[in-house]
């Protein structure tokens, strides 16, 4: 599994956004400075004594839970650069110095090549027939996936989609009459309620960690579309994918990700809304894809200042900042300065959560917008346009033969099959496992299999599943063909 890094900010005191990943350890995402605590308004009225509330006991809720929270294992293979060994380890071949150690040591180049990457993190099992929720960063870049049960039995995972955006994957494995988890209903999570997480901190299978709810509707840094739930539960690598449960032993959320200045838990964690992960989850499962609505704005938060320039006696709602040309709010009138105030009737007030409002609307869906423009309130009716994506389902082969190409693929639209002068084949768009051993890379078209003409992706996923361990695909990369002999899984 590969995990994406970033840098980290140079103050160290800063509050870095780590991924919970399974990975044994977690990377940097996003630098916070000047975090300060509010101060709590002075008031002259006395509270009323708090009447005593006993923690109460999960034993009961994490028996009966337990069974359907998976291990999920998995292991690929990532391609390792040429590197310049020196005394003081080694050196970027980029690294100015790099020439100096190989020209003149003491030094010497190590050569590249490929290298295994294993991973862990946890998992829930939402059908008797072995579906199963994730996060997309557990099982990404994954040439196999292993899900092991809380009775020890072990199945390899189909990846029957990914959808990057939310951070949420699907896995389906072959059995049946398996224990399930119920989803809560949608936004009856409330601040304030206790709550449980149940995963494999660090390679612990089912352990189990409490708090409460600290807040709903949390935006972060490159994550627009969810609207995170924020709690004080101890999420720690490994407890990625694994569900956060209500006193109902509900899942109310799947564990995400963390606010952290070491990369362990440090108070703050964030879980993607089940409503959310239900949506992907159903969309994935009937489509291989996702599909969100989109209006084609950039928008800003209101403050005091703005509110006041624009006349509003409030600071709320979502600022238009900018319109793109030719999207659905241009075609509607929208423009910048805009402030939307409601949705389909229901008041926005923080800017933050207009995003996945819309996005959770389907394309083509015909919307109202409450305005406010030069003082005055108007309605705007907005037809939905579809955010551009192309990440697809990653699982090219039927159940029982997980990842035995490699690929995810697309078919080609007719600009491209003219100017590639064919009549059918499939872009490549993402690549592990047997593909990437034998060479095969993003942007190749693959034509044919063993001779057989690929027309479209499902034809691809019927060829592989009916070919023996070794295939010989003809592709065309850029402007030459070539036949690449792949040995599958």
């Amino acid at each position: 599994m590969q995990t994406h890094m970033f840098k980290r900010p140079a103050l160290a005191a800063a509050i870095t956004l780590a991924i919970a990943a399974g990975s044994g350890y977690v990377t940097a995402r996003h630098g916070i400075t000047n975090v300060h605590a509010e101060t709590a308004p002075a008031t002259s009225a006395r509270l009323a004594p708090a009447t005593a509330i006993a923690t109460p006991d999960f034993s009961t809720i994490v028996a009966l839970s337990g069974p359907a929270v998976v291990n999920i294992s998995v292991e690929g293979m990532v391609k390792t650069r040429n590197t310049i060994v020196s005394p003081f380890g080694q050196i970027d071949p980029n690294d100015p110095f790099s020439e100096f150690f190989r020209r003149f040591g003491p030094g010497m180049q190590a050569p590249g090549g490929d290298q295994v990457v294993r991973g862990q993190g946890s998992g829930f099992i939402v059908s008797p027939d072995g579906v199963i929720l994730t996060n997309a960063h557990v099982v990404a870049d994954a040439d196999t996936v292993t899900v092991k049960l809380t009775d020890k039995r072990e199945f390899a995972a189909k990846v029957v989609g990914v959808d990057k955006t939310s951070d949420l994957a699907v896995l389906k494995i072959d059995a049946k009459n398996l224990p399930t988890l119920p989803l809560a209903a949608p936004d009856s999570t409330r601040v304030g309620q206790w709550v449980l997480a149940i995963g494999s901190p660090f390679g612990f299978e089912n352990s189990v960690t409490a708090g409460i709810v600290s807040a709903k509707s949390r935006s972060l840094p490159d994550e627009g579309y969810v609207p995170f739930l924020q709690t004080d539960v101890a999420i720690n690598p490994g407890n990625s994918g694994g569900p956060l449960l209500n006193l109902k032993g509900e899942v109310v959320g799947i564990n995400s990700q963390i606010y952290s200045r070491s990369g362990g838990y440090q108070g703050l964690s964030f879980a993607i809304p089940i409503e959310v992960a239900n949506q992907v989850k159903d969309q994935l499962l009937a489509t291989g894809k996702v599909t969100r609505g989109r209006i084609g704005v950039g928008i800003q938060e209101m403050n005091q200042a703005l509110s006041e320039s624009f006349g509003l006696k409030s600071a709320r709602g979502a600022l238009i900042s900018q319109v793109e040309p030719g999207s659905p709010a241009e075609k509607a009138g929208l423009q910048p300065g805009d402030v939307i105030l409601k949705l389909n009737g229901e008041t926005i007030t923080e800017s933050n959560e207009l995003p996945p409002k819309i996005a959770a609307m389907a394309p083509g869906s015909k919307i109202t917008l409450q305005v406010w423009r030069k003082g005055n309130t108007r309605d705007v009716a907005v037809t939905l346009g579809a955010v551009k994506s192309e990440d697809i389902a990653s699982a090219d082969t039927p159940a029982g033969n997980p990842g035995r190409l490699g690929v995810a693929v697309r078919g080609l639209n007719a600009e491209e099959a003219a100017q590639l002068k064919t009549q059918g084949g499939v872009v490549v768009l993402q690549v592990a496992g047997a593909a990437r051993r034998a060479g095969i890379q993003p942007g190749d078209v693959v034509l044919s299999v063993n001779g057989q003409p690929v027309a479209d992706p499902a034809a691809l996923q019927r060829l592989i599943g009916d070919a023996d361990h070794h295939v010989a695909l003809l592709i065309q990369r850029q402007d030459a063909r070539l036949f690449v002999p792949v040995e599958l899984g």
